[in-house]
């Protein structure tokens, strides 16, 4: 059932997919983005009128920052490493990431694709501290949509 005229979707009702498996322990996704080149056409009229278009050009490539909780997985570093080594079309995924409504049935949905890691991150390491450590990772994507 969609959201009410008065409801808005709540941040945290969201999931992420690489290849169709969903990826545990997912606190933060940044850079949730589709975007295309903006042509501009300048012309001039057979009146002399100058007139600016702006057309539709090709999609943007991006990238995706993830932050999720810090696991004994090598998931992310294998796939880094795979990157790494040189072996592009190996590494590449597809990824998916949902936003749900209070239900957790999807609203909206982001797809990228032909994605590779490009950075893995720890997170901060502090003496005595009490919060969860987290691994952070960069995902370059080509293309990108809005479902």
């Amino acid at each position: 059932m969609p959201l009410e005229q008065f409801d808005s979707a709540a941040a945290y009702g969201f999931n992420l997919k690489l290849d169709g498996i969903e990826v545990p322990l997912v606190m933060e996704v940044n850079g949730l983005k589709a975007e295309v080149d903006k042509i501009q056409s300048k012309q001039q009229t057979a009146d002399g009128k100058y007139i600016i278009r702006n057309l539709p050009g090709r999609n943007q490539a991006g990238e995706l920052t993830i932050t999720r909780g810090l696991t004994q997985s090598k998931t992310v570093t294998n796939w880094l490493k795979t990157v790494m080594d040189g072996d592009i079309k190996g590494a590449r995924k597809n990824a998916e990431v949902g936003i749900t409504d209070y239900k957790g049935e999807t609203i909206l949905r982001y797809t990228f694709e032909n994605c590779w890691v490009k950075s893995v991150e720890t997170g901060n390491l502090v003496a005595g501290d009490t919060k969860v450590l987290t691994e952070k990772f960069v995902i370059a994507f080509d293309t990108s949509k809005v479902e």
